[in-house]
């Protein structure tokens, strides 16, 4: 595609580098625009994909860590950068794309960081200080990330093909699996956890309605203003205050009362995966356990938490379901919990233009929910790369393969408009502007290089 036509489309012909189109979503449009057949019009130029690629490596490098400097996390590692800490979740979908440069980003020390942490029962913190000490403590869920070790394991199998790796993670990987299972699935086979731990901050994830008789009524983000009133900048103080007192807030009191489906989805996934390793380095006698576990959290999730009139699944609260559309929900795709009698109805939201597929498509809240923000708000709407993925893959994962490469080319082309405008890539994008999302961090790479290198590498080119 030529670079003029990519401007027109874009709708900034002749305007710098430095003006940030913004321009809202026709939202009064009924039909999805999935059923328009013109697929060029998401072609982005050859130059600026290769800019976009290089940058998005030129980012990751500088952000390398290790050494002399480090107090404790000496090896050089690819890190998200977003504080002094290490965060599981962001290092696992970095992998994701780290896969195709193994050789120039140290992605495998930046997984052992963690592996090396791992208590002897399997516990392994979501966040560690630049010392090495667990942020969060292991009693409660929110010390929990999105079990996803397993995930960036195989996929750079996938690439690197190096089986000597399967066998030296699949013990820590197998133990970390049954720690969680002992600790978080309930006895109806689903699991329950932390808001905050698995990902979505400041999504609500307990019942509108829910009037809890402890803990302090705020919020965590209320907790963030209290906190940055009382400290001003960030400090080891200030984080202090923080995690002592997150446990009382909302989030911090709802976890067993409820039951998650993208945790639930997560542990199935997490199932296969280690059935998938468990073949490649033969360890046979585990598999039947696999498939027995995620043949239960299977049945589970769709007998509890799927609505037949919404055809889409719920988390629960009180075993009652929480009618709140999210894109965590679709981790039920990378899971393999979808009957195929259920997929095309569940699929269906994400190409409705007045759920989640808005002018950057899956956004992380459905846009019919009363607290959706247009310009992103982080999880009350934000287009988000690692769940962007996440739905992509599990979408080829359940052989909707068009689906996949369309709503990826969307995506790609439109972190593209955002890239040309302002040079950089960011932590999440706004649902109904060409625009990064409000708030977001700039230079993100990070886990938004998945866009220019993973989706570009998987279903662009």
């Amino acid at each position: 595609m030529k670079r003029r036509k990519f401007y027109k489309t874009l709708g900034i012909a002749g305007l710098g580098a430095t003006t940030l189109p913004i321009s809202c979503a026709d939202t009064s449009k009924k039909e999805s625009d999935t059923s328009v057949p013109d697929e060029n019009r998401y072609d982005v130029p050859e130059d600026v994909s290769k800019r976009m690629y290089d940058k998005a490596i030129e980012i990751t490098k500088a952000k390398i860590r290790g050494g002399d400097s480090e107090k404790y996390f000496k090896k050089p590692f690819i890190d998200a950068a977003f504080s002094q800490n290490i965060f599981l979740w962001d290092t696992c979908f970095m992998a994701c794309y780290a896969k195709y440069h193994i050789d120039e980003l140290p992605v495998y020390q930046a997984l052992d960081n963690f592996y090396e942490q791992m208590e002897d029962d399997g516990f392994i913190c979501r966040e560690y200080r630049f010392d090495g000490r667990p942020l969060w403590s292991k009693d409660h869920p929110v010390s929990v990330n999105p079990p996803l070790l397993a995930f960036a394991e195989t996929e750079m199998y996938a690439v690197s093909n190096d089986k000597a790796r399967l066998e030296e993670v699949y013990p820590k990987l197998k133990k970390n699996f049954e720690f969680l299972v002992s600790r978080y699935q309930g006895d109806d086979k689903l699991f329950w956890g932390d808001t905050l731990g698995m990902g979505m901050d400041n999504l609500r994830r307990y019942p509108k309605d829910w009037k809890p008789t402890e803990g302090s009524g705020l919020t965590h983000h209320e907790l963030g203003e209290i906190r940055e009133k009382k400290y001003g900048n960030v400090t080891e103080e200030s984080i202090d205050f923080f995690v002592k007192e997150y446990v009382n807030t909302l989030q911090g009191i709802w976890n067993d009362e409820g039951r998650i489906v993208d945790f639930t989805s997560q542990m199935a996934a997490y199932a296969l995966q280690l059935k998938q390793i468990a073949k490649e380095i033969g360890s046979d006698n585990d598999i039947s356990n696999y498939e027995l576990f995620h043949k239960e959290v299977k049945a589970a999730l769709n007998t509890k938490c799927w609505s037949e009139e919404d055809a889409f699944y719920y988390d629960l609260g009180f075993d009652k379901p929480i009618k709140r559309k999210h894109i965590g929900m679709y981790w039920a795709l990378l899971g393999d919990l979808v009957p195929e009698d259920r997929l095309q109805g569940f699929i269906a939201h994400l190409t409705n233009p007045e759920e989640f597929f808005r002018k950057m498509p899956l956004c992380s809240l459905s846009a019919d929910d009363p607290d959706y923000k247009g310009w992103g708000d982080y999880w009350l709407g934000g287009v988000w790369p690692p769940t962007s993925y996440m739905v992509i893959k599990g979408l080829s994962n359940v052989g909707e393969h068009e689906l996949a490469k369309h709503l990826a080319k969307i995506t790609y082309h439109g972190v593209a408009q955002v890239f040309e405008a302002t040079d950089t890539f960011w932590e999440n994008y706004a649902p109904d502007l060409i625009a990064y999302g409000m708030p977001s961090k700039k230079d993100f790479c990070g886990w938004t290089a998945l866009v220019p290198i993973a989706l570009y590498k998987e279903y662009i080119v």
